[in-house]
């Protein structure tokens, strides 16, 4: 399962006038051909409560024939509380997550200063909740089957289960919605966010991306460098690696994350993996995995789904997103250990995959999978994924058979992707600042270190810490370090380091 995503990150952009930070490059590319009637759009704000305000934009479905289908993408504002001095654009990762419910969930989170000068803006990206037309394949039975589904298959017959689940989903989302599935990707989600910026009246682009929104602001500024005013990559996507690397460097993100999780439950009173080592602590975790796999835990919903292995994994990475949540997991597993209860694991997994308590599913794991499907090329027989599956055990033994067999409908998808991957310079950029956590389950470290060195302007910005993401983590040095960036333009000082 591959999901870019944040719990409590943001995604901010602002565009800070003249007078405060000087103008964005003055060598700005204009509109591209074909499509400056898309740049003339302007949103028309209409209260939507809470004191937010939405609106819709049209985007072309393929930007070689603008003149074709449209999209109407969603979006909502919270207007500056004082005088407006241009927007913050929020994408909260991903790919899936919906920008328009994150602003209304997180908006007054960000600081007085921004608040005061700056519209809060978040959008769903196209494929994504309320834009239209949505990524939708699955029922949510068939998504339950799907994530219920062994992802560390012991013989042909679990093999073939996983086959089936995958082959499955590609199916559907091919004769559901088959003439979205080619422009679902990063590339038409950046020149989306373009139109966005003009449509709001920004000259420049100043922009928070968390998780997956680090790929998709980093690809922005490879397209439009000199419209880039500030940009912010936070929990970074390293872009040159290919769909394999990166679900083997994940994996091994989540298992450093364990293995920080165990290290912390073996010094508190009462933890449910011992009080011995970290090594005896995560010896027990993989004894509960394994016996899940044989004997599925009790759930208390009422719900009919029984916890198994890869459901208890999936509840586990959920609570490696943030350390907040690392007491609830200690109960979690207190209560599996001890009890057979998986309803504690179960609820964080759910979390994840955003799964209502009615059962239902947002659209977050079908647009996730649509997306990562089109923007790398995957194998398409299934040998090279056993092969990639017995490396990333290898590599991660904990989380690395989850991670590769999670994304295995990327084999059977409709559409092959034509994008290589590869680093992206956004040479001509104004400083991007990219901002890396040390033990980051999600977007290992050393990809926020990579990133920052692809970009040409690229500076480093370092949290030692655990959890998925740094920004409005409760960190005052990473928070004044944003804040001040994105209000002035003036980066902090290059591989800075909070603690």
């Amino acid at each position: 399962m591959k999901k870019f995503r944040t719990v409590t990150g943001l995604a901010v952009a602002a565009f800070v006038a003249a007078a405060c930070t000087g103008t964005p490059n003055s060598k700005a590319a204009p509109s591209p051909s074909g499509i400056a009637h898309f740049y003339a759009q302007r949103v028309s704000w209409k209260d939507c409560g809470g004191g937010f305000q939405c609106g819709t934009l049209h985007m072309p479905l393929d930007y070689a024939r603008p003149d074709g289908t449209r999209i109407t993408m969603s979006v909502i504002r919270l207007p500056a509380e004082g005088q407006r001095k241009g927007s913050l654009l929020i994408n909260p990762g991903g790919p899936g997550g919906s920008g328009v419910q994150f602003v209304r969930d997180a908006a007054r989170q960000y600081g007085a200063d921004l608040r005061k000068n700056f519209d809060l803006v978040g959008f769903d990206p196209r494929g994504v909740n309320q834009t239209k037309p949505a990524v939708r394949c699955l029922s949510s039975k068939e998504l339950d089957r799907f994530f219920a589904t062994d992802t560390s298959p012991d013989d042909a017959g679990e093999m073939n289960d996983l086959v089936r689940v995958s082959k499955n989903w590609a199916d559907d989302c091919r004769t559901r919605i088959p003439s979205l599935l080619p422009y679902v990707g990063t590339i038409n989600a950046a020149k989306d966010m373009d139109i966005l910026r003009a449509a709001v009246g920004d000259a420049g682009m100043t922009y928070y991306g968390a998780s997956y929104g680090t790929y998709l602001g980093a690809y922005y500024a490879d397209l439009f460098p000199r419209r880039v005013r500030a940009m912010v990559l936070d929990g970074a996507v390293d872009p040159k690696l290919s769909g394999d690397a990166v679900n083997i460097e994940q994996a091994k993100g989540f298992d450093t994350a364990v293995h920080a999780f165990a290290a912390d439950c073996v010094k508190v009173a009462d933890c449910p993996l011992g009080s011995g080592t970290t090594h005896s602590a995560l010896v027990r975790l993989q004894k509960l995995f394994a016996q899940t796999d044989k004997k599925p835990l009790k759930n208390n919903l009422g719900d009919g789904r029984v916890v198994d292995e890869s459901l208890v994994e999936l509840g586990v990475a959920s609570a490696l997103y943030n350390k907040q949540t690392w007491p609830i997991l200690r109960l979690a597993l207190k209560s599996a250990i001890e009890q057979g209860d998986g309803t504690t694991l179960l609820r964080l997994g759910d979390l994840l995959v955003e799964r209502n308590k009615d059962g239902s599913y947002s659209n977050q794991s079908e647009a996730n999978m649509a997306v990562n499907c089109v923007d790398k090329p995957y194998s398409r027989s299934l040998g090279p994924w056993k092969d990639e599956a017995a490396k990333a055990k290898k590599a991660a033994p904990i989380f690395g058979q989850f991670v590769v067999w999670g994304t295995l409908p990327c084999a059977y998808w409709p559409v092959q992707s034509h994008e290589q991957p590869r680093p992206l310079h956004a040479g001509g950029s104004r400083p991007i600042v990219v901002v890396g956590t040390t033990r980051d389950p999600a977007t290992p470290y050393k990809w926020a270190q990579n990133l920052a060195a692809e970009l040409r302007s690229g500076v480093l910005l370092s949290l030692d810490g655990d959890g998925h993401t740094a920004y409005l983590q409760g960190n005052p040095c990473i928070t004044s370090a944003v804040d001040r960036y994105l209000v002035t333009g003036n980066p902090p000082k290059k591989n800075s380091m909070c603690h």
